[in-house]
């Protein structure tokens, strides 16, 4: 095997990839896209006060804090900067950011599968996938002039 056999570890600068403001308080950034592997790669900002709907995880979910704080409302457990969270597939919660939060809640997610948007009777509500955050990102870049991202996979 030579040097240009071996695959290339791949770089995305914070900057090269931008936030895009979804409309509820959450700005996504994704970074990384294997739709036939189901995983998307994103970093998410909420700002305070951010409630996500209640969900299900069909496949597993690893998570790093970056910045402010976070929790899940069916759950003691407080996300802090530098926290960890590991979601094993089937998990069902509903993501709370405090209102009293100073600034913007930063938090890496690696997701695999689909997330099960669940209505308060506990019944699908909709489906969220890889597929459908590589084209609702793309398209929001697009309508905000920021044209196509490099993303990784996509």
């Amino acid at each position: 095997m030579t040097m240009t056999d071996i695959p290339k570890a791949l770089h995305r600068g914070e900057s090269e990839n931008p936030f895009v403001a979804l409309g509820d308080g959450t700005h996504l950034q994704l970074l990384q896209v294997d739709v036939e592997a189901g995983l998307w790669v994103i970093r998410t900002k909420f700002e305070p006060g951010v409630v996500v709907q209640t969900h299900k995880h069909t496949g597993h979910i690893f998570a790093f804090t970056i910045a402010g704080s976070w929790h899940y409302r069916e759950y003691p457990e407080v996300n802090v900067a530098g926290s960890y969270l590991y979601e094993p597939a089937g998990s069902v919660h509903t993501l709370v950011v405090p209102e009293d939060n100073d600034g913007m809640t930063d938090v890496w997610f690696a997701i695999h599968g689909a997330n099960l948007n669940l209505d308060a009777d506990g019944n699908v509500d909709s489906v969220v996938d890889a597929g459908l955050v590589r084209d609702s990102y793309f398209a929001l870049c697009e309508a905000g002039g920021l044209g196509r991202p490099d993303v990784i996979g996509a």
